[in-house]
């Protein structure tokens, strides 16, 4: 099943670069400022975006839960996560124990010119951001404590087992699936738990109703560019040396962004008459989303169709979420993320053919193969997200309630829950 895109890298993770005996220091450096933008997009650049979108009662119950959840995530990271995604393969499902407390780290991570240290720290970064996405889907509503234990134990029970299987020579990447830099291993996994989430936990108070509008859109707007610059690490430093593959994603990844924006402003001016910075802000985040599992696959005219792609599905998937099945996803964290990344991971069975300037495979005739080994990939991941987020969630509330009461509610979460206020003009 893995034949069709066999011509392509497994993943910048897995590149097979031989006859390496010492560290480039140049690939080094790259990787350790792509993991500090990648921390500039969880911290503040997902706190801003996320706190502009809810009402001002609750901007700082959201953007400390953000960087809680980044904070017990990259503990747990360093103590377990790490070697359960990245340590040596038991049978392609898990990794062992060897890398615990990262101990006995080696010098250089085998088969890269990088200390694995540097690439320990890079993947820190995409396994503090992967749950910190989900807090989107809750807002308004979640008890923290609740919130804390349930994302400390998702990044080892969820992402960590998914980065393996893709990333550190589990089973899927075996069969061939195909996944840059975390359209399944994030996106997928965290866009289908939110929306797990948001179902066990039920609707705010007032929805559906009269729209519970975003309390501050600049804040939004410049918590979407920060995450725009930070998404260039993200992408950018998972081909993980300082050369083509890197500014290939980099081109790549800004033109989906800037085209799927653009395309989401078109369709706002269509059916409401007026463009607006959330709907700017929302459509590049959708581009970012559906590019990130191609983004060092494909050619940047490629890049350019997902990202329209992604403006015209992940728009249409707001709306069907929130408008026609009522579910009270309440930052679109399924249909934004969730979608895009799925998305963005079957289109690349298509683009990765190298007639359409992509890396992958010579034949227009194995692209059939190719999406169906990527639809695998989706399946898998979505079903074992599913189920075992909504086994966690229940599981935790038995000893920490997973909603605030009606009253905090009402009151507002950063009084309720934190006895602050984030705004206080009096």
């Amino acid at each position: 099943m893995g034949v069709a895109i066999a011509a392509a890298p497994q993943t910048a993770a897995a590149q097979e670069l031989t006859n390496i005996a010492q560290n480039d220091p140049g690939d080094t450096a790259w990787v350790l400022t792509a993991s500090a933008l990648v921390m500039l997009m969880t911290l503040p650049g997902l706190a801003l975006f996320y706190g502009g979108l809810v009402r001002a009662k609750n901007v700082l119950s959201v953007a400390l839960q953000v960087a809680a959840v980044a904070g017990i995530a990259s503990v747990l990271w360093v103590m377990v996560g790490y070697t359960l995604a990245f340590g040596n393969t038991t049978g392609g499902f898990i990794g062992d124990g060897s890398r615990w407390m990262l101990i006995d780290l080696d010098i250089l991570r085998e088969g890269m010119t990088l200390p694995e240290s540097s690439f320990a720290l890079f993947q820190m970064t995409f396994a503090a951001i992967a749950p910190a996405l989900m807090v989107g889907a809750w807002v308004d509503r979640a008890r923290f404590g609740w919130v804390l234990v349930f994302c400390g134990l998702w990044g080892l029970l969820v992402y960590a087992p998914v980065a393996h299987w893709i990333w550190g020579g589990g089973w899927l990447g075996q069969l061939g699936v195909v996944d840059f830099a975390g359209g399944l291993v994030v996106h997928t996994t965290a866009g289908v738990s939110a929306l797990v989430v948001a179902l066990l936990l039920g609707k705010r108070q007032g929805f559906p109703g009269p729209a519970l509008l975003p309390h501050a859109p600049g804040l939004t707007m410049l918590g979407a560019m920060l995450l725009w610059v930070g998404w260039f690490g993200f992408n950018g430093g998972s081909a993980l040396t300082a050369t083509d593959d890197a500014s290939t994603a980099i081109i790549n990844t800004h033109v989906a962004a800037a085209s799927a924006a653009l395309v989401w402003l078109l369709v706002e001016k269509a059916k409401f008459g007026k463009p607006t910075s959330v709907g700017f802000a929302t459509g590049a985040i959708a581009g970012l989303a559906t590019v990130t599992p191609a983004a060092g696959y494909i050619a940047p005219g490629a890049a350019i169709v997902l990202g329209i792609a992604a403006a015209l599905v992940c728009y249409c998937a707001v709306m069907l979420v929130k408008m026609k099945l009522a579910i009270d996803d309440s930052l679109d964290v399924f249909a934004v993320h969730g979608i895009g990344g799925m998305l963005g991971t079957i289109l690349l069975g298509v683009f990765i053919w190298q007639g359409f300037g992509g890396t992958g495979y010579a034949a227009a005739g194995d692209i059939p193969m190719a999406i169906g080994v990527q639809a695998l990939g989706i399946g898998v991941v979505a079903l074992y997200s599913m189920f075992v987020t909504a086994m966690l969630a229940v599981g935790v509330s038995l000893f920490i309630p997973m909603r605030v009461s009606e009253d905090d509610e009402l009151q507002g979460l950063d009084l309720a829950s934190h006895g602050e206020r984030g705004w206080n003009f009096d």
